[in-house]
C-alpha cells in the first residue's frame, strides 16, 4: 500500500491583466513544491472568476505553462484531474493568469494534490 498525503492550495487572489497572451502572477503567488522524497499528482482544480470578461488560469510547472483553464466572466469551473500525470520531486507548481490588459478582479481557487 502506498502512503498518500493530500495537499490543498486555496485562497482568493487578486489580478490585473496584461493581455491574453501574457501570463502574470496572481497576487500572493499561490504555489506548491513537491517534496524531494515524494511524487505528486493533481487531483482537481476548482476556480471562479469575479471579473466581467473571460480570463485563463495558467498552471505553471517550474515556470513554464503546463495547462490552461479558461474561466468565463463571473463564472467558475471544476476540473477533475486525477492521475493525469506524476509531478516529480522538487517540481514547483504555480498559478498565473492571462487576462485582457487592464482588467482586474479576483480568482477564487481550490486546487487539490496528492503526495505519493
Amino acid at each position: 500500500m502506498i502512503e498518500s498525503i493530500p495537499r490543498i492550495v486555496t485562497g482568493i487572489f487578486a489580478f490585473t491583466g496584461a493581455g491574453l497572451r501574457t501570463t502574470t502572477p496572481l497576487d500572493g503567488a499561490p504555489a506548491y513544491t513537491v517534496p524531494a522524497d515524494k511524487r505528486a499528482q493533481l487531483i482537481y482544480l476548482r476556480a471562479g472568476n469575479s471579473a466581467d470578461a473571460l480570463v485563463s488560469l495558467v498552471l505553471m510547472r517550474d515556470g513554464a505553462p503546463m495547462r490552461l483553464f479558461p474561466l468565463g466572466a463571473k463564472s467558475g469551473l471544476h476540473v477533475p484531474l486525477a492521475v493525469v500525470e506524476d509531478l516529480q520531486p522538487d517540481t514547483v507548481i504555480s498559478l498565473g493568469i492571462a487576462a485582457p490588459e487592464g482588467l482586474s478582479g479576483h480568482v477564487v481557487l481550490d486546487m487539490g494534490l496528492m503526495e505519493i
